[in-house]
C-alpha cells in the first residue's frame, strides 16, 4: 500500500480552524477529514490515521483536528501507522485577536480514552491550546487586522518563543500552500522552552517586551511557599505576565520524585516523571532540583529569580533533612501513580 502524506490542521478557534482546512483541502486537491468526522469516534487520532490511510496516496490528506485531541497523540499516530501514512506537516491556526486569552483560560476538556473511548481525562484547555503552538510546523496567523503594530509585534513574538521552529505566516485572505520542504521531523518536537533548556533557544521573531529565561536552583522547593508565590504574586503578574513556564522541578516533601512542571497562563500541574531510587545505571538524571523556563510579557527576570528562590529550602530546613521536609504543608494533588513512574 502507497504512504499517503497528510498535513494536520489544529487551532482553539473551530471556525477558522475547519475554515483553513477545508480551503487547504481545495487548494491542493487533498482528502478532507473534517473534526466532525473524527468528533465521535473513541479515539480521534487513530481514527484520523485510519481514515487518511483510505485516501488517495497521490493527492494525500488533510486532518482537521479536534479540540480535545493532544497534538502529541496525532503526531504519534500519524507517524507510526505501519508505514500507511506520513505526517507531512502540523498548521495551527491562530487567531492574534484571542490569543492571549486563550492562554488564559481555566477550563478543562475530558479528553478520550484510547482503551475504553470513555471520556473521562481531564486536560486544561490552555495546554491544548499551547500544546498545538508548540509542536506546530507553520503556524498561520487569522484575524490579525484589527490588532495595533505594536499588540501584533507582541503576538508573533511570543509565537515564536513559544515555538521557535515552526514558519509564521499572516494569512493574506486566500490561503497558502504550507507543502513543507520536509516530511515532519522530530525537529518539530522541540517546544520553545525545551530548546532553552537545552541552549540551543533562538526565535525568529523578537519584540523588546517578550523575552525568556532560564531558571535554575539545586534545593527542592518548600510546597507552602511555592503555592503562595504562585497564586498571590505570580498569577496577579507582580513580575509581568507569565505565558508559559515548563520544565523539570522537586517539592521537599516529595524530593525523591523528580516532577514535570507543566504551567500555562493561570494553570499549572506538576506530574511526577522519575523516583530517583529507579534510575539505572546508564540512565540520565532529569534534574538535581529546579531545571525551568519561562516565557512571557514584561518579565522582571531578577524579581522572579529572586521569589522563586525565597520558595526554595533555607539553610536551616535544609540542614534538616527529609524527615523534617515531610511535615511541610503541602497543598498539591497527591500523586497517586508515583510510585509506578519511572
Amino acid at each position: 500500500m502507497d504512504t499517503v502524506g497528510v498535513v494536520a490542521v489544529v487551532g482553539t478557534c473551530g471556525p477558522e480552524r475547519g475554515r483553513y482546512a477545508t480551503q487547504l483541502a481545495e487548494l491542493t486537491n487533498r482528502s478532507l477529514i473534517s473534526a466532525s468526522l473524527l468528533a465521535g469516534s473513541p479515539n480521534p487520532a487513530q481514527e484520523a490515521a485510519v481514515l487518511s490511510s483510505w485516501t488517495n496516496p497521490t493527492a494525500g490528506a488533510v486532518v482537521e483536528v479536534p479540540d480535545d485531541v493532544p497534538t502529541t497523540e496525532l503526531i504519534g499516530a500519524l507517524s507510526d501507522f505501519d508505514d500507511r501514512t506520513q505526517l507531512l506537516g502540523v498548521v495551527c491556526v491562530v487567531d492574534a485577536a484571542h490569543l492571549c486569552d486563550d492562554l488564559r483560560r481555566d477550563d478543562y476538556l475530558a479528553l478520550r480514552d484510547a482503551d475504553s473511548g470513555i471520556a473521562a481525562p481531564l486536560e486544561a484547555r490552555a495546554h491544548l491550546t499551547t500544546w498545538q503552538i508548540e509542536f506546530a510546523s507553520s503556524i498561520v496567523l487569522v484575524n490579525w487586522q484589527p490588532l495595533a503594530p505594536p499588540d501584533l509585534a507582541i503576538v508573533m513574538a511570543l509565537l515564536s518563543h513559544l515555538s521557535p521552529h515552526a514558519r509564521l505566516r499572516l494569512q493574506q485572505g486566500s490561503v497558502d500552500d504550507l507543502e513543507p520542504d520536509e516530511p515532519y521531523s522530530i525537529e518539530q518536537e522541540h517546544p520553545g522552552w525545551v530548546c532553552l533548556l537545552n541552549g540551543s533557544f533562538d526565535p525568529h521573531l523578537t519584540d523588546p517586551r517578550v523575552s525568556a529565561f532560564r531558571y535554575e536552583q539545586v534545593r527542592p522547593l518548600h510546597p507552602g511557599r511555592l503555592a503562595q508565590l504562585l497564586d498571590n504574586r505570580i498569577d496577579p503578574g507582580e513580575f509581568g505576565t507569565v505565558v508559559r513556564s515548563a520544565g523539570f522541578c522537586r517539592l521537599a516533601t516529595r524530593a525523591r520524585i523528580v516532577a514535570q512542571w507543566e504551567h500555562v497562563g493561570r494553570v499549572i500541574a506538576l506530574n511526577p516523571l522519575a523516583l530517583d531510587e529507579r534510575l539505572d545505571d546508564g540512565d540520565e538524571l532529569l534534574a538535581l532540583g529546579q531545571d525551568i523556563a519561562f516565557i512571557g510579557v514584561d518579565l522582571d527576570h531578577a524579581r522572579l529569580a529572586a521569589a522563586l528562590d525565597e520558595a526554595a529550602l533555607t539553610d536551616a530546613e535544609f540542614a534538616a533533612g527529609p524527615a523534617s521536609w515531610a511535615a511541610f504543608p503541602d497543598p498539591f494533588p497527591v500523586w497517586t501513580k508515583a510510585a509506578d513512574r519511572r
